[in-house]
């Protein structure tokens, strides 16, 4: 018997997370995590998990401004190498976002390896805005390109980051926002002092955050004075920008 094609996978969209709006006028994109190598196919529960709470968050805040939340769900578990799975399967979501609800400012949100998904594929032309908590990044090498940061010129980032993660770590994505600053005044990163991976400890106040930001950048709400000084500060000022415990209790000034 002849051998039997693997079969090709397809990323795909989520179930769009909440009541999907009537007219969608902005799109978050949630990216979960993953591994550094794997070609096994996520499972649904274990990868979205994380980032479901962010998704109805999102989805409550926006639904009166016509936002649309969805999970991405990947084609593979691993990033692969030069492949790059993760970042690929982001860009393919925003054309698919595109092609769903035409020319409306897309956010990718990711966590953890989803982080450096939202980083890489932020250059998409409908892409406005990254958010990447406690992104995985790899380890610098000389021997290797850095982790890229231009095509991030022209939108807002975000990175937030737990100071006591120990599975990520939280000076990598200092080093990244510092590279970026220098090409994107539009950048900013805050510090869970503290607070591990998951960001459990503060996890109302790193929602909160997300939420303000995500509003502000889709569709053009008042920022918080905290993200607004972060986003102007030099650095390093406005990339070790301390989230306040209680942080969102009042979100405007």
């Amino acid at each position: 018997m002849g051998q039997q094609a693997t079969p090709v996978r397809a990323a795909r969209l989520g179930k769009a997370i909440g009541p999907e709006p009537k007219t969608v006028s902005g799109v978050v994109l949630l990216l979960p995590g993953g591994d550094e190598v794997s070609d096994r196919r996520p499972a649904t529960l274990w990868a979205s998990g994380p980032v479901r709470a962010l998704g109805r968050r999102l989805a409550r805040a926006g639904r009166q401004d016509g936002l649309a939340v969805h999970v991405v769900h990947y084609r593979y578990r691993g990033w692969n190498g030069g492949e790059a799975h993760l970042a690929a399967d982001a860009s393919w979501a925003a054309d698919e976002a595109v092609r769903r609800y035409g020319d409306v400012p897309v956010c990718l949100a990711g966590v953890d390896m989803g982080g450096r998904a939202a980083l890489h594929a932020g250059g998409h032309e409908a892409v406005d805005s990254v958010l990447a908590i406690a992104p995985w990044l790899p380890e610098e090498d000389v021997a290797v390109p850095p982790e890229p940061v231009k095509q991030l010129v022209g939108r807002r980032v975000l990175i937030v980051h737990g100071t006591n993660d120990e599975r990520t770590d939280p000076e990598l994505s200092f080093r990244l926002a510092a590279r970026a600053k220098k090409v994107n005044r539009e950048v900013c990163r805050f510090e869970v002092h503290s607070d591990g991976h998951g960001l459990h400890q503060h996890r109302q106040e790193v929602l909160s955050l997300a939420e303000d930001f995500v509003m502000g950048v889709l569709f053009g709400r008042a920022l918080s004075r905290p993200v607004e000084d972060a986003l102007a500060a030099p650095p390093p000022l406005g990339l070790r920008m301390p989230l306040a415990a209680g942080f969102g209790r009042s979100l405007r000034r």
